[in-house]
């Protein structure tokens, strides 16, 4: 992801003419109404005209510190499919006890369109369809949707936020320049007293086209303390529309923003000054000494004497550490808490056999490290929470925690929270850029999280001609290593392995599953093993005999996850992958293949993967073999155009079919 540090202390700018203001409210022209598309993106079903937010620290009311946050837009609507912009979502926050929140005043909106004759007319939005909806304990959602959507209206609301600066003041309102449409403009003022030191920080790929500044005289004053304020503004004209694809990380990683991370600040009751940004020693001792953390890393007498029995037998540290990493999924199960703090302790949790992501993996910590086995805790943001800054410490910006093992030089990562996992796999979410190690005996340091693990699947279908003009064999599918846990995860949505094959044979139509046998289903670190005797409909397209059907009927592509012209953020797919099949037919002496498959070959730049298939010819028998593989784990922008042909090109291939016919 690109970061570009545009202030280090807000206060200190240089002073510019240019003011950033709001645009009037209600004005809406004939010539907005008319429009029909938008010239830069023909495809895009609304268009933000104009957008303009502004931020500033002052007290409320009541004399206390508080965020205020001024939102208008203005959006074209083009079409019925452009409906969903007319709702606004703002996510509400409030402390644990609820005596502090976030509030919402002075909402007002309209919707315009031209009547028959062509005179503007318009609509105001009813306050009584406001709702809010509780996500959680400590956010709710307010909701409001604008009246009378027509195909090319034009929508325009504004509100105002309030904020307790109790829950806002580590990070000030963002801003995000980008959204899933199109902008034509979109401007942002952040009116920051001298009070509070921030550091900006610039997200995505795309430029200011406006960046002024100016100090405000005597803007903030409170209790009979002043200062001037750092009075910013920032713009962005012609903005695209931000648009996800598959095998991409949290989309905050790369949408156009700016984010404001507090640095310090001298409170104007008191006159103290606070450092808010930390060094990583500060966290380290604020973690350690925190009961919660570093406390329960400390709780190894809760399972050394319970570790003996579990590891009695067991010659080497890495049988030890299996068996002990075996017991800790046999014996918790997550609650659904997130986060890596120990909610419940470890004591606790081990008696009632549950606990969050943190009580389940620092017991399994203390639980290694009782043992013997050394063990450190690592800190992490998931792939959905976003890329973490190694230039600011924050601990805010953690959301998960694993264990690091180390036994004879050799690193293994572990999960406990999920019982599929085998010994040293991660799930996929937790496959981020990096982690922060944190142990007792040593300052924290960041840790990549490689990972040796891959994506695997090998297919053997052998199948003979009957006289009734069916194939008829066995199918056997190998999964190994991730894709053995996805399997297992597939499986266990199930109640019995019945259903699942059910489930699986509703999904190939072609294929009729006459036994089922399937192994190593619990033996987590072996490949699990589906074996079905098969019979499959062959289709005569013409009613001469002949017996069409696809060779790549089991794995087929037929839609290509990459359709963007250009993508500006990487194809981050998690892991290498290897997925491959063959595919075995014995014939009668009286029929042959009229048209056999053609050899194909596609191969990555810088071996990056490969797309190849494979056909050879026996007496009255014939293999087809066709294999994908991915040897990286993340493609960069500029292999993106390479990715999107390799799969058309799969795609392709894998429309030809094969024809048998009587000699």
């Amino acid at each position: 992801m690109k970061r570009t540090l545009l202030t280090v202390t807000l206060f200190f700018v240089i002073a510019f003419t240019a003011r950033a203001q709001d645009f009037d409210y209600g004005q809406i022209s004939t010539e907005e109404l008319k429009m029909t598309s938008y010239a830069k993106d023909t495809s895009a079903h609304a268009v933000v005209l104009q957008e303009y937010g502004k931020s500033r620290i002052n007290v409320d009311n009541n004399d206390d510190l508080t965020l205020f946050f001024e939102y208008h837009v203005r959006i074209k609507i083009f079409d019925s499919k452009g409906f969903d912009e007319a709702t606004a979502e703002i996510k509400l926050r409030n402390s644990s006890d609820k005596q502090e929140s976030d509030n919402v005043y002075d909402i007002a909106g309209a919707t315009y369109f031209l009547d028959a004759s062509g005179e503007i007319k318009h609509v105001d939005f009813d306050r009584s369809k406001i709702y809010t909806t509780r996500d959680y304990k400590e956010q709710s959602t307010l909701k409001f949707t604008m009246p009378a959507l027509t195909n090319g209206c034009v929508i325009e609301y504004k509100y105002t936020l309030t904020s307790p600066i109790d829950l806002c003041l580590s990070h000030f309102h963002p801003w995000y320049f980008q959204s899933d449409i199109p902008k034509i403009f979109s401007e942002y003022e952040a009116l920051i007293p001298g009070h509070f030191t921030y550091n900006a920080v610039l997200h995505g790929f795309l430029k200011l086209t406006k960046s002024d500044a100016q100090i405000d005289k005597g803007c903030f004053s409170t209790h009979g303390a002043s200062s001037d304020c750092s009075d910013i503004k920032y713009g962005m004209s012609d903005i695209p529309a931000f648009t996800e694809e598959d095998y991409m990380t949290s989309a905050k990683n790369y949408i156009s923003s700016i984010t404001f991370d507090i640095v310090e600040f001298t409170n104007p009751y008191t006159g103290v000054k606070v450092k808010e940004t930390k060094e990583w020693s500060d966290i380290d001792n604020s973690l350690k000494n925190d009961e919660d953390f570093g406390g329960q890393l400390k709780r190894t007498s809760v399972f050394k004497d319970r570790m003996v029995p579990v590891t009695a037998g067991q010659a080497t540290d890495l049988d030890k550490a299996k068996a002990i990493y075996a017991y800790i999924q046999r014996n918790f199960k997550w609650n659904d808490y997130s986060g890596f703090w120990c909610y419940l302790g470890v004591k606790k949790a081990y008696e009632g056999h549950t606990g969050s992501i943190g009580d389940i993996n620092i017991s399994l910590i203390d639980a290694l490290n009782s043992a013997g086995i050394n063990t450190e805790a690592v800190l992490l943001s998931t792939r959905d929470n976003g890329l973490l800054n190694p230039l600011y410490p924050a601990i805010n910006d953690f959301n998960y925690m694993i264990a690091k093992v180390n036994i004879d030089d050799k690193t293994y990562f572990l999960d406990a929270t999920d019982p599929l996992l085998s010994f040293g796999m991660l799930p996929l979410k937790c496959l981020s850029d990096k982690g922060r190690v944190f142990s007792a005996g040593k300052p924290s340091y960041w840790v990549d999280l490689n990972v040796a693990q891959k994506e695997v699947s090998t297919s053997s279908l052998d199948v003979t001609l009957q006289d009734d003009g069916k194939l008829k064999g066995t199918l056997v599918i190998y999964s190994i290593g991730y894709q053995a846990y996805e399997t297992r995860a597939a499986m266990k949505k199930f109640n019995s392995v019945d259903e699942y094959v059910e489930d699986l044979s509703s999904k190939f139509p072609k294929i009729k599953i006459l036994k089922s046998e399937i192994s190593n289903t619990d033996s987590l670190e072996k490949p699990i093993v589906e074996k079905y005797d098969v019979e499959l409909n062959v289709l005569d397209k013409s009613g001469s005999g002949k017996l069409s059907f696809n060779p790549f009927f089991l794995s087929k592509i037929s839609t290509n996850p990459f359709k963007l012209t250009t993508r500006s953020y990487p194809v981050d797919m998690g892991m290498p992958g290897d997925y491959r099949t063959v595919l075995t037919i014995h014939l009668p002496a009286s029929y042959k293949i009229e048209s056999p498959p053609q050899d194909v070959r596609v191969v990555l730049p810088n071996n990056g993967g490969r797309f190849m298939t494979d056909y050879q010819v026996g007496d009255n028998t014939f293999t087809f073999s066709h294999i994908i593989q991915f040897t990286k784990s993340i493609y960069q922008t500029g292999e993106y155009a390479d990715l999107k042909e390799f799969y058309n090109k799969i795609i392709q291939s894998e429309k030809a079919e094969m024809i048998i016919e009587k000699k």
